[in-house]
């Protein structure tokens, strides 16, 4: 009888015996002692396995920091191959130098370093701002050791510091000081949720002063793996713990207040809307929360419902998205936050390449919860010259009592049909239409930034980016462009400085925004700036003749300005920022830059999903043919109106008149003109064959 090898030693275990019943006589109960040889058997085969299972992964674990946590909850890569990376390269940004696969195992993208450098003077600052509290200075490489926090302390953190009469302070409390790569015993505790290569932690550990512990989570087994050979090829494994778990996971598990986490920053690929709940209850009080969003084509407006269904909002087709875009999220933040009577408070967004980025604090009140709903705007939307209307959605009075009172608001602001052009409005919404910046402490990184100029490769960027935010108008959301005002109308652009001199002189208020090259943000209303580009129009007449009469152009400039406009040019309507030439708008960086694939297990289907995207541009443009290639590849393709009699082209037709070919497509077809070849060799559309 043929015996299996055993899993361990490789001796020979029996085979089970046989449970088919014999018809023999006495052997009527040998069914019942087959049944119980064969789970003898099972029971050894499978003790042997479990055994040999165990070693082998024991024997295969790497060495360092374990998270047995990370197999209890289930959050670990199923179905992951952890294969060894036979190719590898070392990429070096900032302080830090990691070991990245050339496979795409891990994600990774150069083009998000100034995603990287901006994160890092922000939390720079705001370590400044906790510590400065407690007394402790912070050391950053390449600036001046001066008293800077004392200096910046508000009135009640000085409070706080400056001891009261009849106290002493401990020696060794009166200069306290925090340095990079050292261990703050009072310092934050970060928390990266999706750490991929660990590149973001490490620079925060080599780069960021005054942190106690940098947590850099994965849910890819081989990301983990390779944020261990990175923390200890950069000498950080003192400040940054790997850690193996679903982000969702990891923080749900640190609600509790003594371990929450004082900054938490979440770059997903994609939306973070599954990590923003966990993300309010898990980050400390007055706590910084980091949000990257790269799924720009959904809160761009061309998913309207999949926006809502993400952030709660419906987003519009707008000039202004990519503003619209921060809104939503913040937006977003502060409702998931108001769930546990937390709200938000918005330090600096950012509209950047192909994603968005919003800093904020979280804190805890009750009071404030209540004020969240007149925060919250709907947006009125004229689909024909793209006027907008905001229609909050609470109101807050204050009685003369000083008694605050919330109510709900009332609207809307517009009637069913535009006062300018008569077309129908799109509601969108709600977005969050308070300040999306936090102008003094915009200042504070815009300083030291401008101060340190070494520190980040990205500097000088992120110097031109802060000083155009520093020159928006906080209290107005949302703007226009420069080419959606005169394309309305059909008229010729005017400058820049043109504009904004004549929104000057007429009393209002105008600025750029750091989000679109063009912006015209200004607090002035729409009846204005129609009146405003009425008179523009009488110095550049349009064509009337030309204008159908149910246009907006048509109709906006059938009404005479009641504003008399004037494009004298004005010193200040050029703004600081662009007399000193800052790189304000970011040019492309690279070929074919964007948002990069997503990672996969051993990095299949690399170079498929390059060459599928290589294939995919252009995919709109007429392909450069030569016309006798495609006069002969159309010829093979029979025409369906010739065979009916309908056919009165003749030899001119492009496609064949002779007998059809087994297989062919016989649908109709006009002509050559209404068939563009997507790629050569590939059949045209079946209603024009």
């Amino acid at each position: 009888m043929h015996r299996p090898p055993c899993l361990e030693c490789s001796c020979l275990i029996p085979s089970p015996p046989s449970s088919a019943p014999s018809t023999r006589l006495g052997e009527q109960r040998r069914p019942r002692m087959s049944h119980a040889k064969t789970v003898l058997w099972l029971s050894l085969t499978l003790r042997t396995a479990r055994s040999l299972s165990r070693v082998r992964f024991m024997e295969g674990q790497p060495h360092g920091m374990q998270n047995p946590g990370a197999m209890e909850n289930g959050s670990g890569a199923r179905g992951e191959e952890r294969q060894p990376a036979t190719q590898e390269t070392i990429v070096t940004e900032g302080a830090a130098k990691i070991v990245f696969p050339s496979a795409n195992e891990v994600f990774y993208n150069p083009v998000q370093e100034f995603n990287r450098d901006l994160t890092c003077a922000v939390i720079t600052e705001f370590a400044r701002i906790q510590l400065g509290a407690k007394g402790i200075q912070i050391k950053v490489p390449g600036e001046e050791d001066t008293q800077k926090v004392v200096v910046d302390l508000s009135e009640q953190e000085k409070e706080k510091v400056e001891p009261k009469e009849g106290e002493s302070l401990v020696p060794g409390d009166q200069h306290r000081t925090a340095a990079v790569g050292e261990i703050c015993e009072e310092g934050l505790r970060v928390l990266e949720g999706l750490a991929a290569s660990g590149l973001r932690s490490i620079r925060f550990a080599r780069e960021v002063p005054g942190l106690q512990s940098v947590v850099a989570n994965d849910a890819s087994a081989r990301a983990v793996d390779l944020i261990r050979q990175n923390v200890q090829l950069n000498d950080v494994a003192h400040l940054v713990k790997p850690s193996h778990a679903d982000a969702r996971m990891l923080m749900y598990q640190h609600q509790k207040v003594s371990e929450r986490f004082d900054v938490i920053d979440l770059d997903p690929y994609g939306s973070p809307a599954p990590f923003l709940d966990a993300a309010v209850q898990a980050v400390s009080e007055g706590g910084l929360l980091c949000v990257t969003c790269t799924d720009m084509a959904v809160l761009g407006g061309n998913s309207g419902e999949t926006c809502y269904s993400k952030y709660g909002a419906m987003a519009l087709k707008s000039r202004a998205c990519h503003e619209m875009a921060l809104r939503i999220v913040l937006h977003s933040l502060d409702l998931h936050a108001n769930c546990y009577q937390r709200y938000v408070v918005p330090l600096l967004s950012i509209s950047a390449d192909f994603y968005v980025r919003v800093f904020v604090r979280v804190f805890t009140g009750q009071a404030h919860v209540k004020a969240s709903a007149s925060k919250q705007a709907l947006v009125f939307q004229c689909v024909g010259c793209g006027a907008f209307h905001l229609q909050r959605l609470g109101k807050v009075a204050t009685a003369s009592s000083g008694r605050v009172k919330f109510s709900a608001a009332c609207g809307p602001p517009v009637a069913p049909e535009c006062g300018h052009c008569g077309h129908r409005h799109q509601l969108g919404g709600p977005i969050w239409a308070e300040p999306i910046h936090d102008l003094d402490f915009v200042r504070r990184v815009l300083e030291a930034v401008s101060t340190n100029t070494c520190r980040f490769h990205t500097s000088e960027r992120i110097q031109g980016v802060l000083s155009v935010v520093t020159e928006e108008l906080p209290d107005v959301p949302l703007y226009y462009t420069l080419d959606q005002l005169s394309s309305t109308i059909h008229c010729n652009t005017p400058s820049l400085l043109q504009l904004r001199s004549a929104l000057l002189h007429a009393g209002f208020r105008v600025s750029l925004s750091h989000a679109c090259r063009n912006a015209v943000k200004t607090d002035a209303p729409s009846e204005a700036l129609w009146d405003i580009m009425r008179c523009w129009e009488k110095e550049c007449p349009v064509k009337r003749e030309r204008l159908s009469e149910t246009s907006p152009a048509f109709r906006i400039l059938g009404v005479e300005p009641r504003l008399q406009a004037n494009f004298t040019i004005r010193e200040d309507a050029n703004p600081s920022s662009r007399q000193r030439g800052l790189k304000r708008f970011q040019v492309n960086p690279e070929a074919n830059w964007g948002p990069r694939p997503r990672a996969r297990p051993g990095g299949k289907n690399t170079s498929k999903t390059e060459e599928r995207r290589r294939l995919r541009q252009n995919k709109r443009k007429e392909l450069s043919e030569d016309p006798a290639q495609q006069a002969a590849r159309l010829k093979t393709f029979p025409c369906k109106r010739f065979k009916e009699g309908t056919c009165d082209r003749g030899d001119q037709c492009c496609y064949s008149h002779g007998q059809p070919t087994p297989g062919a497509s016989a649908a109709p077809t006009d002509c050559l003109k209404t068939f563009s070849p997507s790629s050569p060799g590939l059949e045209p559309p079946q209603d024009h064959v």
